[in-house]
């Protein structure tokens, strides 16, 4: 994949490689580009990093992606969104996002391997695999860094019962010794804070929209527990299963700096049907 980037003013007159750390280029992948043939060119013509650049000029930074998961044609999952640097995937419930022991050929790196056969697979988030919403892809290695400094997330989740109308949960969280999967509230653990604030009530549950400080795993899941009140579905928490067959978590929005424009784009899922309450 390619990557173009454009010099602005306030670049002119500096070194390339001035300007690629500037926006934020790992030294490790300038070296990496440097080794390839036109991995770095400006007006097709390979360019050195110790150069001088002028406003204007267009930059190309060419990777050569080799590594690829076995891709499954069968599979199907939507696009929110979609340009050269990047995929947006509305990603469905019970779908894992990386292969594992007992996932093989089932996972959203297995469809992205057939939509796009020469590009690695670089998820920006992601989710639990019974977590369903926005998934951000970056298509080259520069992408994803950019992305990784610059998004962010909301969700939804439905909760069983009425906790306080808004709220901020802070309490660490470590892996339980006993499991390899489970997370739990600990004096020891991991920083983690969540924010919420409960949108709708029913009889039986809340649903609640949540912004997280951290990103620790399972942490919305770990801290609604924590608080009395567990996600619907979610019965590795102690969440009823009554109406919902899986943990009632969304990941419905994300906005992120665009690697390449600088700017700020917005993208949004709707959320599931059985989350109107």
């Amino acid at each position: 994949m390619s990557v173009r980037i454009i010099i602005t003013a306030g670049e002119s007159g500096r070194t390339l490689g001035e300007v690629l750390s500037g926006r934020g280029v790992s030294r490790r992948l300038i070296t990496t580009l440097k080794r390839i043939d036109g991995g770095i060119t400006r007006s097709e013509r390979t360019v050195r990093t110790v150069d001088r650049v002028s406003a204007g000029d267009e930059i190309l930074l060419k990777e050569r992606d080799l590594k690829t998961l076995e891709p499954n044609f069968s599979l199907s999952v939507p696009a929110l969104y979609e340009d050269e640097c990047l995929i947006v995937f509305d990603k469905p419930p019970f779908m894992p996002v990386h292969p594992s022991v007992k996932h093989q050929g089932d996972t959203l790196g297995n469809f992205f391997a057939a939509r796009f056969p020469e590009v690695s697979f670089r998820p920006v988030n992601r989710l639990d695999r019974d977590t369903s919403g926005c998934v951000i892809c970056a298509k080259s290695r520069y992408s994803a860094a950019k992305l990784q400094k610059s998004f962010e997330k909301t969700y939804y989740a439905v909760c069983c019962g009425h906790p306080p109308t808004e709220g901020r949960i802070d309490a660490p969280i470590a892996r339980e010794r006993a499991s390899i999967i489970k997370r739990i509230v600990s004096p020891d653990g991991q920083p983690a804070v969540t924010n919420y604030r409960i949108a709708a009530r029913n009889e039986k549950y809340s649903l609640a929209e949540i912004h997280l400080e951290t990103g620790r795993t399972h942490q919305i899941r770990v801290h609604f527990s924590h608080i009395g009140f567990p996600l619907a579905g979610d019965d590795l928490y102690g969440g009823s299963r009554e109406d919902y067959s899986r943990q009632a978590l969304h990941c419905s929005s994300v906005s992120f700096i665009h690697p390449e424009t600088g700017l700020r784009v917005s993208v949004s899922s709707p959320l599931p049907e059985n989350f109107h309450i």
